[in-house]
Parts: structure tokens; sequence; C-alpha cells
């Protein structure tokens, strides 16, 4: 496919995908719970192919509210979250910050993320003030390709008109880098339960340290449960496969920008019940232990008739639309 088709079809989508980023992370402030007293805040949530709000944008919005109640000198450390329903990506989403402690070093916020007076995510967060202590780290992983040497998700999805693989390759704000065969079209036949991708935003963002650490917990939440469908031989297209995330923990080590090439280290321990965990280390170029993210999701994989003839035929149309352009 020539290069004017593929412009043609990136029509609608942001120049500059990180904008999307950049909205979704200015909240409004929506006064106070006449009741409770929590601090409200609302945020934007842009158009999403399946309609449903992705579960990174809620977690980062909810750190962005309960930042805005914490001394800017104290950084987030650790957040606990738990996805209780899916979001509408057409409704406005309010959150609700709830000061539970501010004590001599740390902070600690209750957030609930909420659309018509239901609750999407409930999320605990701490905050510390700078402070010096021991120091150790597990080393990155050694002989990891560059990311300038892999591929785009747009120049391996950009040409399919399917509205997730548009979506996935015009409108993500993280340009992210498959280290291993991406799963979004194709299974790994190795089966192995680990995943690594280079991530960071097509251009500079603006904002400090706990800005910078909201917008790595949205990233957060791409590839996590990969490891999970990389070694049962699955791919994101499996019909009839049903895939939520249902908690998320992350733990801020160490300064980093998000605007510069991050290393995303991620495996899987268990799979059982229905619930699949992974666990991740985020590592600069430059080698130190940035964060580490912990995630379990519900993963229901169909074992019918008729979802095995649709994934023959559907993986026989993929196999013709994945020729290269002529």
């Amino acid at each position: 496919m020539g290069t004017g088709k593929i412009r043609a079809m990136r029509s609608g989508f942001p120049e500059d995908p990180t904008d999307v980023l950049r909205e979704v992370l200015s909240l409004t402030g929506s006064g106070s719970d006449p009741v409770s007293g929590e601090r409200l805040l609302t945020g934007h949530t842009p158009p999403q192919a399946r309609g449903r709000v992705f579960g990174g944008q809620v977690m980062a919005q909810s750190l962005v509210a309960a930042m805005s109640t914490v001394d800017p000198g104290r950084l987030i450390h650790s957040m606990h979250g738990y996805f209780i329903r899916p979001g509408d990506a057409s409704l406005p989403i309010t959150f609700a910050v709830e000061e539970l402690r501010d004590g001599r070093s740390f902070s600690v916020r209750r957030v609930h993320a909420r659309q018509e007076d239901k609750t999407l995510l409930s999320l605990i967060c701490s905050f510390q003030e700078p402070s010096e202590g021991l120091e150790h780290q597990s080393p990155m992983p050694t002989d990891v390709p560059d990311p300038e040497s892999l591929p785009r998700t747009s120049q391996r999805l950009g040409h399919l008109g399917h509205p997730m693989a548009q979506e996935w390759s015009w409108a993500r704000p993280f340009d992210i880098r498959h280290v291993d065969p991406p799963l979004e079209t194709t299974a790994d036949k190795r089966q192995v339960a680990t995943n690594m991708v280079w991530m960071k935003t097509f251009s500079s963002l603006d904002g400090d340290e706990n800005i910078q650490r909201a917008a790595l917990a949205y990233a957060s939440d791409y590839t996590l449960l990969e490891p999970v469908l990389r070694r049962h031989g699955l791919s994101w297209v499996r019909p009839g496969l049903s895939i939520a995330s249902l908690d998320h923990a992350m733990w801020w080590h160490r300064p980093a920008r998000v605007d510069e090439w991050l290393l995303y280290v991620q495996s899987s321990p268990s799979a059982q019940g229905a619930r699949g965990l992974s666990t991740g280390r985020i590592y600069s170029r430059t080698g130190e232990l940035v964060a580490s993210v912990a995630q379990e999701g519900m993963l229901r994989v169909p074992r019918d008739f008729q979802n095995k003839v649709k994934g023959a035929v559907q993986d026989l149309y993929l196999k013709t639309a994945r020729r290269p352009a002529r």
C-alpha cells in the first residue's frame, strides 16, 4: 500500500498523538462534594474505537486529581487501584479525592473515578518528601535491540482498515516498539511468559516529576497482560477473547521523563481461574530502574467450534492483509 493511501486512512487523527495525553492530564476543578467534602475534578476523554475508556487514562487522571491536593514537593511513590466497571468514552468522568493523611514525610489520598454516580476505579496512592536511604536495584536486561531499530506500530498496522488498528497506529500518545513479536494480530508460537517493549511519547511532554509519573502510569497499562497471551499462544484479536484489567499496582523508584525511551520488561508468574498476573519493570535507557508494576486481568478464552472457525478465517484475512506494500 502506498504512502498516500496510509495518509488518507490517518485523516481524523491528531497530527501529534501526544496531544491526546496532554488533554487527558488536564483536569478541571468542579468544587467539593457537599456531603463528604471531597475535592471534585472532571477529566477529558478522547474518542475511542471500542467506546470504552482506556484503563491507563482513568489511572493517570486519578493520580493527577490526587496530586492537585498534595504539596508539590512530595512525589508520588506508590498506587494501588481496582477497576470496578468499564467506562463510557462518551461521558465525562468525575474524580473525587479524599485526603486521608498528611504526615511529616508522607501524604495519602484515596480517589474514586465516577460516571453517573457509578464508580469505575477506586485508587489509593501515597506521596513522600525526598529522602536519602539505602539504594539497590535489579539490573536492566542486556543485548536488547535499540528502539530506533524496531518498527513503529503505524508501520506495522497503519495500512489495516480495522478501527482498532487505526487507533493503535495514530491515536496512542506513546510510540511503542516491541522487542518481541507483536501480538496485535499474530500469536507467538514460542509460548513464553515474557514481553519487552520500548516506549516514549511522540513529542516532548511538559510538566514536573509528578506529571511525568502520572503519564508513566498511563503507559504502564498498554501491554502488561501480553506475557499471559504470549505464554498461551494467543493474540489480541482472537475471536471471542474477553480481556479486562482487574487491578493495578505501581511503585515509582527514580525520576524519569516519558518523552525519553524507556524499556518495559514484563513477565507472568501465573494464570488460573480465568485470571492472569503480570509484573513489569521499567528502565531508563541508561539502565536505571524507574518503576515496578503489577496487574491482574480477567482473560476468558472461547473453546467453541464457531469461534475456532472465525479464528481460521481471520488468520487467512490477516495473512493477506499483512503482505508487504508495493
